[in-house]
């Protein structure tokens, strides 16, 4: 069992700019590996360190964008740097971060957190106590963090949601951060699934699956 160390949190976070989001899709979802993944509520912080992303690219039969914008998936075709979120089976939400220049239609699904900060109400939220098992899934993360349909839309840069650089946590690393990236396929899609779009830190539990 993991024992959890109340992590020393910067006082002015350390939020990641728009211009972080306007580059090549799969870069972007590298580098978000071993960043943090913050919802701001009142009184209240989630956190995570995102160990687990696939890229879903133009063109690409998989992603959302691939027959054109929508109602739906206009979010995707948006400014860089702002939350896409839809669900999945009408239950489950997921956070995927808009990549590229405005229109592009690309983005970075986030798959799995390692749990950081407001450790006690993700327990809650998820209504249990494994550490494993609090945020190793799209859906898990967002019903820990107790992210909704509602932030769809939301900047990343903003007071509500954000992603954080590493160093917001000064004295803590994710399992894996010093280590591999490991690329491979992406899960649970059937369309496009040879494509080797998901990324993840070798040697981190909190992922999906390896």
């Amino acid at each position: 069992m993991v024992r959890w160390e109340r992590p020393t949190l910067r006082s002015t976070p350390l939020i990641l700019p728009p211009t972080f989001y306007e580059r090549d899709t799969v870069t972007v979802a590298k580098d978000l590996l071993g960043c943090l993944l913050a919802h701001q509520e009142v009184a209240k912080t989630t956190m995570g360190w995102i160990v687990e992303v696939e890229a879903y690219l133009r063109g690409d039969p998989a992603a959302h964008s691939f027959r054109g914008r929508t109602k739906r998936n206009s979010v995707m075709f948006g400014p860089p740097g702002h939350a896409y979120l839809y669900l999945i089976y009408g239950l489950h939400t997921c956070i995927n971060v808009v990549t590229r220049p405005e229109g592009t239609g690309e983005a970075v699904l986030i798959r799995a957190l390692e749990p950081a900060v407001g450790i006690e109400l993700m327990e809650e939220r998820r209504g249990t106590d494994d550490p494993l098992a609090l945020a190793s899934g799209p859906g898990k993360l967002t019903q820990a963090l107790g992210i909704t349909m509602d932030l769809n839309g939301t900047s990343l840069s903003g007071d509500r949601l954000q992603v954080l650089s590493p160093a917001t946590l000064p004295d803590r690393r994710p399992e894996g951060a010093a280590g591999e990236i490991v690329q491979t396929t992406r899960v649970g899609i059937t369309k496009a699934a040879d494509r080797p779009l998901r990324f993840y830190l070798r040697g981190s539990r909190y992922v999906s699956r390896r």
